[in-house]
């Protein structure tokens, strides 16, 4: 089963079907991880906690 590479947590393969970039088969980071998130193509830190 796939995983955020981030936290470790659960995602399905549709998931990362639609955010992995082609050449990954786990997502970088998850809706779940509140220390990061995706922006556009890129990953960068929160700038703060999401609720």
């Amino acid at each position: 089963m796939p995983e955020c590479n981030n936290c470790g947590g659960f995602v399905t393969e549709r998931y990362v079907r639609v955010f992995a970039p082609n050449e990954l088969e786990t997502v970088r980071v998850c809706p779940n991880c509140e220390d990061k998130l995706r922006d556009g193509a890129e990953i960068r830190e929160a700038r703060s906690k999401r609720s």
